[in-house]
């Protein structure tokens, strides 16, 4: 099951299907408790990219805002965007449902972030002043780039040659970030 998952899911990042053919599908058949939500989160926490700490917080010190969205999981994603300084009310993602046991009860399958076009539709909302950056590394990420001034493909942890193709700026790490941000 976890290998068809991870099929589905590589498929709509890369542009194959769009995420809404996968999105509930997926959710139906996986079906994660809260239990395997905070564990997820907990991995995000051992798994975050070098320098992403350091360089988020410098940008903070200069008053960039940070904001993620990102079709994953809400309640795996808080920790980490905790743990980067990303406050909790500028975190977009898909709400997780649970009964009183713990046991997954749904999603919020009326999220624009569980649709193509979505996270576009989500920006364009949030009205950001700008200059503004989007940075991701799939396609339902570069679909951002009409109501952003610029998009970088981050490749630090995977390589999709039609974002790459597309971006305005391609990084591999956190350093250069900030020097896009910064410089």
């Amino acid at each position: 099951m976890e290998a068809w998952s991870a099929a589905l899911t590589a498929q709509a990042m890369d542009g194959a299907i769009p995420i809404e053919a996968v999105y509930g599908e997926r959710m139906r058949v996986v079906k994660p408790s809260l239990s395997e939500i905070q564990e997820l989160g907990a991995v995000y926490l051992e798994r975050v990219a070098i320098g992403a700490r350091e360089t988020l917080a410098e940008l903070r010190e200069h008053e960039v805002e940070l904001v993620m969205v990102s079709g994953g999981l809400r309640e795996a994603i808080l920790p980490l965007a905790t743990e980067l300084g990303v406050r909790e009310q500028r975190v977009y993602a898909v709400s997780v449902f649970f009964n009183a046991n713990g046991e997954y009860a749904g999603f919020d399958e009326r999220s624009l972030l569980t649709r193509q076009n979505g996270k576009r539709s989500a920006v364009k909302e949030m009205a950001l002043r700008g200059p503004v950056l989007a940075v991701g590394d799939g396609m339902t990420d570069l679909e951002i780039k009409p109501v952003v001034d610029g998009f970088a493909a981050f490749t630090g942890f995977m390589k999709r040659d039609p974002v790459i193709e597309r971006a305005d700026y391609v990084i591999e790490n956190f350093d250069q970030l900030r020097d896009l941000v910064l410089e």
